[in-house]
């Protein structure tokens, strides 16, 4: 298992929102105003240490702001509330309550996580306060259009709003839960862990260490499904080094990567694999006029270094022995490559099939 530092850069530094970006964001109401900046909830006077059921620091702490300018916050981040779910309207801010304001302090994003409760039947939801990057919003845009879920978020100038992405911390699953589940289901969440492993390459979205991404249990009529869903998306196309991009690299991830070569024969991996290739291939086609304005804007914009795109395109031309990597002078040309590569090899193999049938 490679040494954690040399896999990773020290620190990804943030990219700005330029110009061509922000008309793409205009053009599919991604960009909206708001009533609060990241820089607002950076004024609290106060905070105490938030920790979980183990009474273990969860590198959260619990913000405490004045009396004079707490009512303007709470009711401020009831209408991002109910921008980001509703109609943005202030009928229902009598129903609801900011009950916390949490900020992070790890990480490269430190976002803030509001709690809001609605106060007629108690239920609850979260979502984030961070600081715009252009590269993290590349990711989340990606993961709308190519992945399985579709995510909801805001931005207005320097500000990111994200919805909340419900599911069991990796982490936590792999420590807590896995230990607990049957036979079958530790079947399941090996194909699962595959097939993400595959997306997260595909679509280069790196740093997928396992308190990076949620597991989901569904129930269904007779047993439990699983499905493994990314929350950080700030290691989109910046690293150089293709192993950042494939979580099965991570030491937090061995006990999924031991999980698949236990249970999956290489036949299997291999057709998961194929699998959710197929999938993403058929997402880019139907959404190909999205994507192509959103690549379009990658490929103009500058969201790494000359050294990591030197790097990435050098390991992808080993990996998939495909010399139009060489060809790529930025992350967005590197990405367009990789998936014109996943989209053509789809069609020639449907191509084959028919002409075979």
């Amino acid at each position: 298992m490679p040494e954690e530092e040399k896999l990773m850069s020290r620190k990804k530094p943030t990219f700005p929102i330029n110009e061509r970006l922000e008309k793409y964001l205009i053009k599919f109401n991604r960009n909206t105003k708001i009533p609060v900046f990241y820089e607002d909830l950076l004024r609290f006077s106060g905070s105490i240490t938030v920790y979980d059921r183990h009474d273990e620091d969860t590198l959260w702490v619990r913000c405490y702001y004045a009396d004079h300018e707490r009512t303007e916050i709470d009711n401020s981040l009831k209408r991002v509330y109910t921008i980001l779910h509703s109609d943005g309207s202030d009928d229902s801010f009598q129903y609801l309550n900011v009950d916390a304001i949490d900020y992070c302090t790890f990480g490269n994003s430190k976002p803030f996580r509001i709690k809001v409760r609605n106060i007629l039947n108690d239920s609850f939801t979260y979502f984030y306060v961070k600081k715009a990057d252009a590269s993290r919003i590349y990711g989340l845009e990606i993961e709308h259009i190519l992945s399985p879920h579709r995510i909801n978020f805001l931005i207005y100038k320097d500000t990111l709003i994200e919805e909340h992405i419900a599911g069991i911390p990796g982490d936590v699953f792999i420590k807590e839960h896995l230990p607990l589940c049957e036979e079958y289901a530790k079947t399941q969440i090996a194909k699962q862990f595959v097939k993400f492993n595959e997306r997260c390459t595909l679509r280069l979205l790196g740093d997928m260490r396992s308190y990076n991404y949620v597991v989901i249990p569904t129930h269904d009529f007779d047993h439990i499904s699983y499905q493994i869903r990314a929350i950080d998306f700030d290691q989109q196309c910046y690293e150089g080094n293709l192993k950042v991009y494939r979580p099965q690299f991570f030491k937090e991830n061995f006990v999924m990567v031991k999980l698949v070569s236990d249970r999956l024969e290489a036949s299997s991996i291999a057709q998961y694999q194929r699998e959710e290739r197929s999938q993403v291939a058929k997402r880019l086609i139907s959404s190909q006029k999205r994507f192509r304005e959103l690549i379009r804007c990658m490929t103009h914009d500058h969201i790494s270094t000359t050294k990591n795109v030197k790097q990435l395109r050098k390991d992808l031309v080993e990996y998939s022995k495909d010399i139009r990597f060489k060809r790529a002078k930025t992350m967005g040309n590197i990405l367009k490559t990789a998936l014109e590569f996943v989209k053509r090899n789809y069609q020639d193999v449907n191509t084959k099939e028919s002409m075979e049938y």
